[in-house]
């Protein structure tokens, strides 16, 4: 039988008849004669709550003991799960991590895959199973230990199944109907798409749109898993939802496919730094070490500093890394291995970007850009591009006016 892979994130399975409902879809591709692998997250605001346990319990906790405690919420979903099949008489079995085995690496919460063998399940399908239910976001180290995946494993477990096991199609179940144009609370003009090619819902997904994690994409882009985004609350067919898909299966992709915006962004500025070779490794190391996320960087020549002798170095990262970035670049100070006359912190940015594969055929997308906030008086102060995004730094005030000002710029609305 042809494998499907469908996957239900915690607000498709928030309760008894929220899963009862994400069963009848199950049921109904059984009944189309599919082979179905079900990935499921753990019950909405499940997660949250076992973390909290594990930080009331141990502030400074075991991460091993961390993953078996918080893993064991998509064990619950999965088990009741499978119930709701066995009552609607689909023949259906759950599974953990450690039963399938989904074989991790040993870096707890954060942990890759290694090895997903078909064996077992594809002997419970021989047996006349129709239904494998898989426990999302764990897998089990080479230790015998169980493993978690980090934040949006379930996405990240679905694509990997698809793969693993050579799925049609691996379809993804949230509490929206596809992929936009751009955030429809910001614009009513936002336009659901059909279809979206990998990297651009790679971009997408790295640059705020919460639809898809991003290691689920880079996963899929990899192995050439179709993925479609659908909604678990509304009656669904074969034409619902997004389709994320390789590049060939879009006929004609138009020059911008969406408008991206991240919120929570800070641009920090190194004053008068002394430059010479080796002064950008000698600051983004011990920022990477820090493990401080950069993203925009842009390198200017100092004010009082003609002949080369100084530079300006302004960088851009999450805001919840500012006080790491000024521990680090203190530190380095401190240790002579840079120099700078201040740091500047600007916490009060917003970063918004415009994503699309036709760039690489089209001028002019820039200008475009450029022009459309130009007009609504919004200034640019850091600008970073790629084959197929642009990208900008602007005051966090006029975010949704950018944003709406792009989309009407580039016609999004229009099919």
């Amino acid at each position: 039988m042809p494998v499907l892979v469908m996957k239900f994130g915690g607000t498709s399975v928030a309760d008894l008849a929220r899963i009862k409902n994400a069963a009848q879809k199950v049921k109904r591709e059984v009944e189309r004669g599919y082979d179905v692998i079900v990935i499921v997250s753990a019950m909405s605001g499940k997660t949250n709550e076992l973390v909290g346990w594990v930080e009331g319990t141990s502030p400074l906790y075991d991460a091993r003991e961390y993953d078996a405690v918080v893993s064991s919420g998509e064990n619950v979903t999965a088990g009741l799960m499978a119930l709701t099949l066995q009552e609607m008489d689909i023949p259906a079995r759950s599974w953990q991590g450690w039963q399938v085995p989904i074989n991790t690496t040993s870096a707890h919460a954060s942990a890759r895959f290694v090895s997903i063998p078909r064996e077992n399940i594809d002997a419970k399908f021989a047996e006349g199973f129709k239904v494998a239910v898989v426990a999302g976001f764990q897998g089990v180290s080479a230790e015998g230990r169980i493993t978690t995946l980090g934040r949006g494993g379930s996405d990240t477990t679905a694509v990997a199944f698809a793969a693993a096991f050579g799925a049609e199609r691996c379809d993804i179940y949230t509490d929206v109907d596809g992929v936009y144009t751009t955030d429809p609370r910001i614009t009513n003009k936002a336009r659901k798409l059909d279809k979206i090619a990998f990297e651009e819902m790679l971009e997408l997904a790295s640059l705020g749109a919460k639809v898809l994690q991003t290691r689920s994409v880079e996963l899929a882009m990899r192995y050439k898993v179709r993925l479609r985004v659908l909604s678990s609350f509304e009656d669904t067919d074969e034409n619902s939802g997004t389709l994320v898909c390789d590049e060939d299966e879009i006929m004609e992709s138009k020059v911008v496919s969406g408008v991206a915006y991240s919120r929570d962004e800070a641009k920090l500025t190194l004053l008068r730094v002394a430059d010479r070779p080796g002064i950008a490794a000698a600051i983004f190391g011990p920022l990477a070490e820090a493990g401080v996320n950069v993203d925009m960087i842009v390198q200017n020549i100092s004010e009082g500093g003609e002949g080369g002798a100084f530079t300006d170095m302004t960088f851009s990262c999450p805001t919840n890394q500012v006080i790491r970035a000024k521990a680090a670049m203190d530190e380095a100070k401190a240790a002579g291995s840079i120099t700078f006359d201040d740091m500047v912190v600007d916490s009060d940015v917003a970063k918004i970007s415009v994503v699309g594969i036709g760039m690489r055929s089209h001028a002019g997308v820039a200008a475009t850009m450029f022009k459309a906030l130009a007009s609504e008086n919004v200034n640019i102060k850091v600008i970073a591009t790629s084959e197929i995004k642009i990208s900008v730094l602007i005051d966090r005030k006029y975010m949704e006016l950018a944003v709406q000002a792009l989309h009407d710029a580039f016609g999004l609305e229009k099919a």
